[in-house]
């Protein structure tokens, strides 16, 4: 059993009128703040690796979430322009797609290259639509030349700056991808789990989300055994990179809280815990296809927690800042887990062994 799992009875947060406990918390590196881009994926994703270093015992590392970034751009050009603009060319990606950057491009420590160029935040409204509208233009040629790749290349440099062909780490120089090897951590390892009925349980499918530019595939589970895997891979110390719709009256950064009420016009909605609806796979299936539940955000689930009340709730890093009293983590309830979550992704190892051999992973 993986040895770096906090477990934390009785530790209670007490602001408003909720009290939370913490029943896990798993060890997670500093709450970052993705600024004013769409690049939730990659500072989820990238705090999900971090905290796998520290469960393998690798130590803890502050990775570049924008080294990330600038690959999967790069890679969402050729994508844009092979599918001849018949494609999603946006800021967002997936979980699957830091995991694919980082067996394709390998990762540079956050100290390396912080992807900001002369900027004291990050913003990337400018770059996308540059970047978009050039690809456009280029779409109107009869035939593409191989300029696009250094020109796009030229254009990531001037908003991230340059990425330098290898640094030091202590005493030994890496390239990005020797930084990345040197982890030992194999991408085969991580699989992307999800709950729709429009697809066959226990097999996979290319989930049907506009960030879905790669076509990753996701296995498909039940609602309840979904829920079953989160809580057996927390237990045994494993956290999950979860992607999720949060657009929800019930859920505010702001107060720590999200929550499926029953009757969310209550007055109290973030100071005390009130009835949540009643979530199943019918219900979570309407407002997927009904797109009441969308692809909006990624966090980093990290542990379990109970409110005085004895619900039950998961605790997630945000990429926001250090918003909140609880300083950039929230309180999900089990319910808005189970009616708003798109996907997560998590190590193999941390599925139960019976849903395992059904899903053949």
């Amino acid at each position: 059993m993986p040895s770096l799992i906090l477990v934390c009875i009785c530790c209670h947060s007490v602001f408003g009128q909720y009290q939370f406990t913490n029943d896990i918390k798993l060890n997670c590196t500093s709450v970052k703040s993705q600024d004013q881009t769409g690049t939730c994926w990659s500072f989820s994703t990238s705090s999900f690796l971090e905290s796998e270093l520290m469960r393998m015992g690798k130590g803890e590392y502050d990775l570049s979430e924008m080294f990330i970034v600038r690959n999967i751009y790069m890679d969402k050009a050729r994508n844009y322009l092979l599918r001849q603009g018949k494609a999603n060319f946006s800021q967002g990606s997936l979980a699957h797609d830091v995991i694919r950057a980082f067996s394709m491009f390998g990762v540079v420590p956050e100290s390396v290259f912080a992807g900001k160029a002369a900027e004291a935040k990050h913003d990337h409204g400018e770059m996308e639509v540059g970047l978009k509208g050039f690809l456009d233009g280029i779409l109107t040629q009869k035939k593409i030349s191989p300029k696009w790749k250094p020109a796009v290349s030229a254009i990531l440099d001037a908003y991230f700056g340059a990425v330098p062909e290898s640094f030091q780490v202590g005493s030994k120089k890496f390239t990005a991808e020797s930084f990345a090897a040197s982890f030992q951590i194999n991408p085969d390892d991580y699989v992307s789990i999800t709950s729709f009925t429009h697809h066959p349980f226990y097999e996979k499918f290319i989930l049907e989300i506009p960030d879905n530019y790669s076509n990753g595939s996701f296995y498909n589970v039940p609602l309840d055994e979904l829920e079953r895997i989160v809580d057996n891979a927390l237990k045994k110390g494993y956290s999950i990179s979860w992607d999720g719709d949060v657009s929800e009256k019930g859920f505010s950064a702001k107060n720590g809280v999200a929550i499926m009420p029953a009757a969310p016009e209550r007055e109290d909605l973030f100071q005390k815990p009130g009835k949540e609806i009643n979530v199943t796979q019918d219900n979570r299936q309407e407002a997927f296809e009904s797109l009441l539940t969308t692809d909006d955000h990624l966090m980093h689930l990290v542990g379990t927690a109970r409110d005085q009340a004895g619900n039950k709730y998961y605790l997630i890093k945000n990429s926001w800042g250090e918003v909140s009293d609880y300083k950039g983590f929230l309180y999900m309830s089990a319910a808005y887990f189970r009616m708003k979550t798109i996907s997560v992704l998590v190590h193999k190892n941390a599925i139960p062994e019976d849903l395992s051999k059904k899903m053949g992973v």
